[in-house]
């Protein structure tokens, strides 16, 4: 089973999602705001992925964030910053059974779908 993670008003979810529906590939969409996220979850991408990689610090969110806030960030705060601010996860992000893509480009579908 695929789950896309990412926001409805994401430019990039939006294209992966367009890309996905035009090739009839079945998946769920989770929204990161909406849906929320689990603790569990949120630290199995970290630990899978790291948290540089996790931690979108080119968002909005990010930049809004007070300075105390980005300061310091190691695992255990991204973990932290990632549960109370959903929209820091960079997006998307596409799990198949425990196989994380983070992002999306065609090239990089086209080689996961073959």
């Amino acid at each position: 089973m695929w789950t896309l993670y990412g926001l409805k008003t994401c430019d990039t979810t939006r294209a992966a999602r367009k890309w996905l529906d035009a090739r009839a590939i079945a998946y769920v969409f989770h929204d990161v705001r909406e849906d929320g996220l689990t603790k569990a979850l949120v630290e199995t991408w970290v630990k899978r992925l790291g948290w540089e990689k996790v931690l979108n610090k080119a968002s909005t969110t990010w930049r809004e964030l007070p300075d105390t806030e980005k300061s310091g960030v190691d695992s255990k705060k991204a973990i932290t910053l990632l549960l109370a601010h959903p929209t820091l996860v960079k997006r998307p992000l596409l799990d198949h059974d425990g196989d994380f893509t983070l992002g999306f480009r065609d090239s990089v579908y086209e080689e996961l779908f073959g």
